[in-house]
Formats: C-alpha cells, sequence, structure tokens
C-alpha cells in the first residue's frame, strides 16, 4: 500500500515538473515576441508589427484612445508616434494554456508629432496562441499611481 502511494507521488510531480517546464518554454516564447514587437515599435517596422499583431487587435492607450491593428500600425510607421527608446521594466508573464498576460512599466523616450517626450507607463499585454505562434490580440495602457 504505501509502494502504491510513493507511486502516485512520483508520478503526480513529474507531471508537475513537466507542466512547470512546458510553461517555462512557452513563457519564454512570448518573451521572445515581446522583444520583437519593442524592437519593431522602435524600428517603425510595419511588416513585423503585422505580423505580431490579430487582424482584430484592441490598442487602448493610457488616455482612453482605441486604435485597431491598421491604426496602431500607421501611427507607428507614420512617426505619428515616433518611439526613439523602449524600456520594459518589472515585467511578469502568465501563460494558461494558449492565452499569455503580460504586464509591464514601459519607460520611453517618444518624439511624437516632433515633439520630445519621456512616458512612463502600465502595459498589460495579451497574446494567443495561434498555429503554434504567439500573436497580440489586446494591449491596455495606464497611468501609473505615484
Amino acid at each position: 500500500m504505501k509502494r502504491a502511494g510513493l507511486l502516485v507521488l512520483m508520478l503526480f510531480l513529474q507531471f508537475s515538473v513537466l507542466a512547470q517546464k512546458t510553461n517555462s518554454k512557452e513563457e519564454n516564447a512570448v518573451s521572445s515576441q515581446v522583444e520583437i514587437l519593442r524592437q519593431a515599435m522602435i524600428d517603425a517596422d510595419g511588416a513585423k508589427l503585422k505580423a505580431l499583431t490579430s487582424a482584430q487587435l484592441s490598442y487602448v492607450h493610457s488616455n482612453g484612445n482605441f486604435q485597431n491593428q491598421s491604426e496602431f500600425i500607421d501611427g507607428i510607421v507614420s512617426g505619428k508616434s515616433d518611439f526613439v527608446s523602449i524600456d520594459f521594466q518589472n515585467q511578469t508573464i502568465n501563460v494558461q494554456n494558449d492565452v499569455a498576460i503580460v504586464r509591464h512599466v514601459l519607460s520611453a523616450h517618444t518624439k511624437d508629432d516632433g515633439i520630445d517626450r519621456d512616458i512612463k507607463i502600465g502595459i498589460m499585454l495579451v497574446w494567443q496562441k495561434q498555429k503554434n505562434k504567439w500573436i497580440l490580440i489586446a494591449r491596455q495602457a495606464y497611468k501609473l499611481t505615484t
């Protein structure tokens, strides 16, 4: 009887370790996509931004302005939103099946409409795994409380 209990415990631990390794692998994959997004925003790379985002993207700014995928990409590519530098701080990634929630503080230097600004806002990104690729489906920015 003790052997059966020990066997069940060992099987449970193996599945637990396997689940943690899978989650870690997916977290790394999402982290990589977030980094590609960061660089594509700095580079104003419309092709990469399109490949990283859903056609049904909901992109919400800290002032409440909403953009769809094409408006988001056009804002970056046109230079209206010109990111000179972007740093993601205190990033966390939580993967649940085919959805990942990424939270971080975005600290950036911008040149929006030719005006230099430094911004620091909170961000929540929602990624979904589609056809074995993590795609950004939603983004919500919010003002940080001091």
